[in-house]
């Protein structure tokens, strides 16, 4: 069926007492994932939004105080030389942020200590240079979601929330599938099959996209 069509049928699931996120699914086929080049990465920015709060921490001591009060949590340089002892509260932290940003000097500390917690879920950092546009930079990762192929021919990410109208989360599925296509070596050809559904819905076939 046409996206405008699994998104009607994904509604008559059963309501729940929260608001769902509205998930994309993509199986691949034909794609070696053995192959560095073939496997990625990307963060896309959805042109309606991401239907809900996204939480972000800044790691660094000026980054953190340029971004005072617009963001959700902080790491400091003090806080990464002491991490066995701050290592509770900076995990509580990694897994309540969806995206990190931090000074461009602090990288190579950030992956030494915070590396093999970051790395497997996709959270490494985003260096931040001091002449950044804060506002923008801020607006833009709220609005943008994480895109990861690694291991497995699978990728699924949030496009939106069920209280969203078909039009906005249509063009949120556009701009995901347009830039999942740019980066896949045979483009359309490496999608073996698209479903979207609610998170706890049971997944729509599209066929039509």
């Amino acid at each position: 069926m046409k996206v405008e069509e699994a998104f009607k049928e994904m509604r008559k699931g059963k309501k729940r007492k929260f608001v769902q996120s509205v998930d994309l699914i993509i199986n691949l086929k034909d794609i070696d994932l053995k192959n560095p080049q073939n496997r990625f990465t990307l963060e896309v920015e959805l042109p309606k939004g991401r239907g809900k709060d996204v939480k972000i921490c800044a790691i660094g001591n000026k980054l953190a105080e340029a971004l005072k009060g617009k963001v959700d949590a902080v790491i400091t340089e003090d806080d990464l030389d002491n991490f066995e002892e701050k290592k509770r509260e900076i995990k509580k932290i990694i897994k309540k942020c969806d995206f990190f940003v931090a000074e461009p000097q602090l990288m190579a500390k950030v992956g030494k200590v915070l590396g093999r917690y970051l790395g497997p879920k996709g959270k490494m950092p985003k260096p931040i240079p001091p002449q950044a546009n804060m506002d923008a930079l801020i607006k833009k990762l709220k609005n943008s979601v994480r895109i990861v192929l690694k291991e497995q021919p699978l990728i699924q990410c949030a496009i939106g929330t069920e209280d969203m109208d078909d039009k906005d989360l249509m063009e949120n599925f556009d701009a995901v599938i347009h830039a999942i296509l740019h980066k896949l070596p045979n483009g359309k050809n490496n999608i073996k099959s698209v479903y979207v559904k609610t998170t706890m819905g049971t997944p729509v076939r599209v066929d039509e996209f």
